[in-house]
C-alpha cells in the first residue's frame, strides 16, 4: 500500500496560521511566531509567503472557495424551511472554522484593501442568497412578506449570522474555544436567525418552524 505523501510546507503553514489566528487573534500572531511554531526559519516561511498579509489572503481564498460553493439555492426546486435550517448550520460551522475573520474583521480591513473589497462581495452574495431563499418560500405561499420586508429580512439574516460569534465571544471569552460551549453557541445562532423568519411564515411551513423551535427548546443549555 502506497504511503500517503506528506503535506507540503505551504499547506502546513496555512493550517497552523489558521489555528493560531483563531485561538489568539490575528493581530497577536506574527510571522516569527508562526515560524517558531512550525519549527522552521523565518527565511523558509518567507520563501512561501511574502508577509503575514499574504498568509491571511491565502487563508481567505480557501474560505471564499468554501463559502461560494455553499451559498446557493436548490436549482431543481423551490427552497423549503429545511433548506434554510441546513443553510444556517453550514454557514455557522464555516464561520467557526474561520472565526478570526469575523472576530478581527475591523482590524483586518483597516490595513488590507484587497480583503475589504472581497468581504463586501461575500456579504453581497450572502444577502442575495438569503433573499432568494425568502422569495422561494413566498412563491410557495409559505412566507408572506413584501419585497421591502424581504430586503430588510435578508440583510438582518446576514448581519446576525455574520456577527453572532463575536457576540458569543463577548459573553463567554474564557470558554470560547471549548467544543461543547461553541456547539451550543452555533445552535443558538441558528435559532436566532430562524426566529427572524418565523413571523413571516404561513401554513405547514409555519407549523414546521414551530416544531423546530420546540425541538430547540428541549436542548440542554
Amino acid at each position: 500500500m502506497q504511503a500517503k505523501a506528506p503535506r507540503r510546507t505551504r499547506e502546513r503553514i496555512l493550517e497552523l496560521s489558521l489555528r493560531l489566528f483563531n485561538e489568539f487573534g490575528e493581530p497577536n500572531i506574527t510571522t516569527t511566531i508562526i515560524a517558531e511554531e512550525m519549527g522552521i526559519s523565518p527565511g523558509n516561511l518567507y520563501y512561501h509567503f511574502r508577509n503575514k498579509d499574504d498568509i491571511v489572503d491565502s487563508i481567505f481564498a480557501q474560505f471564499e472557495g468554501e463559502i461560494l460553493r455553499m451559498l446557493s439555492v436548490p436549482a431543481d426546486r423551490r427552497p423549503t424551511i429545511e433548506d434554510v435550517w441546513l443553510y444556517l448550520h453550514l454557514i455557522f460551522e464555516l464561520h467557526w472554522r474561520y472565526r478570526f475573520f469575523y472576530r478581527d474583521l475591523s482590524d483586518l480591513l483597516s490595513r488590507n484593501r484587497k480583503l475589504e473589497l472581497q468581504f463586501k462581495e461575500i456579504y453581497k452574495h450572502k444577502i442575495l442568497v438569503a433573499r432568494q431563499l425568502c422569495e422561494g418560500l413566498r412563491s410557495d405561499s409559505a412566507l408572506q412578506a413584501s419585497d421591502m420586508e424581504i430586503d430588510a429580512l435578508a440583510s438582518n439574516i446576514v448581519v446576525v449570522a455574520s456577527y453572532w460569534m463575536s457576540y458569543e465571544y463577548v459573553l463567554n471569552p474564557r470558554r470560547y474555544t471549548e467544543q461543547q460551549v461553541m456547539a451550543d453557541a452555533l445552535m443558538r445562532g441558528c435559532y436566532q436567525v430562524l426566529s427572524l423568519i418565523g413571523p413571516y411564515l404561513r401554513g405547514d411551513t409555519h407549523a414546521l418552524f414551530l416544531k423546530l423551535v420546540e425541538e430547540y427548546s428541549k436542548r440542554p443549555r
